[in-house]
């Protein structure tokens, strides 16, 4: 392999360096920095020279180019594209006063209503009244963010007193209550000392009928008490007392079990004992 490595190099007789037009590089001439990226279009354009459209987002290999422009200290961008179809050489810079981008040379860009609109309003603003534009919105924007802390304060104010008077009329429901469960309670004590009274007068009005019934009961039409049997009886045995004569009561009648004496346990059985002879 090392017969291939070239140490030295070839001269003809006839080499005149003067013929080279390339240029080294530290004598060539320093200009803008220039570098490829791949970039989407930023918007939809018409090719001045074919009128081919381009739409916007389609993506391009680019040369980004620093210019010397500045815009309150921010550098301005320029960037070549070629058409896709007749390859003519498109370019357009940044735009960081609207925040956009602007068709340079070789494309047209397509029209947009709410774009142009902006750009009336905004056309012949000086970088004086931008300033004064910016200031007076952050004043405005302050103005608001005091204004929103005052709404919000009054609203917790507001929250605050709705709150106590929410508790102060559930506290007022709650007396309420209580005052009305005291009254009930005590009506109907009232109404149950009645009811028992009632009761307690209806229930000696039923027994004052029911013992006026019995008198009725055991009276005769003629209105003399009707005798018990044992009246009757005493009244016999007293007379024959004083009669001489006794007479012996009639024995009371027990009810109580009776047992029954027990067989032996063979003769349930059903065996018989056999009886031994004697032997003498």
């Amino acid at each position: 392999m090392s017969e291939r490595k070239v140490l030295t190099k070839y001269y003809p007789p006839d080499f005149d360096p003067s013929a080279i037009t390339r240029t080294p590089k530290h004598l060539r001439q320093q200009g803008p920095k220039v570098i490829t990226v791949r970039l989407m279009a930023p918007f939809s354009m018409k090719c001045t020279q074919c009128g081919e459209y381009i739409y916007r987002g389609r993506k391009f290999n680019a040369r980004k180019e620093t210019t010397e422009e500045k815009y309150f200290s921010i550098p301005i961008y320029r960037f070549y594209i070629r058409c896709t179809r007749c390859s003519g050489e498109i370019t357009f810079v940044t735009d960081p006063k609207n925040m956009d981008y602007k068709a340079e040379k070789g494309a047209k860009r397509n029209f947009e209503p709410w774009r142009d609109s902006a750009a009336a309003s905004n056309q012949e603003e000086t970088e004086q009244e931008i300033l004064d534009r910016l200031e007076r919105e952050e004043n405005e924007e302050a103005e608001q963010m005091e204004r929103d802390k005052m709404a919000e304060l009054e609203e917790k104010m507001l929250d605050s007193k709705r709150e106590m008077a929410i508790a102060d009329a559930l506290d007022e429901i709650r007396t309420r209550n209580a005052r009305i469960e005291r009254n009930e309670a005590a009506m109907v004590r009232v109404e149950q000392v009645d009811d028992d009274a009632l009761k307690a007068k209806k229930e000696e009005e039923e027994e004052e009928e029911d013992n006026k019934i019995a008198q009725r009961a055991f009276m005769t039409d003629t209105g003399e008490k009707v005798k018990r049997l044992v009246e009757e009886e005493e009244e016999e045995e007293q007379a024959a007392t004083a009669s001489g004569k006794t007479h012996t009561p009639a024995p009371v009648p027990s009810f109580a079990r009776v047992k029954k004496a027990k067989k032996p346990l063979a003769n349930s059985l059903g065996i018989k004992k056999k009886v031994k002879p004697s032997l003498v």
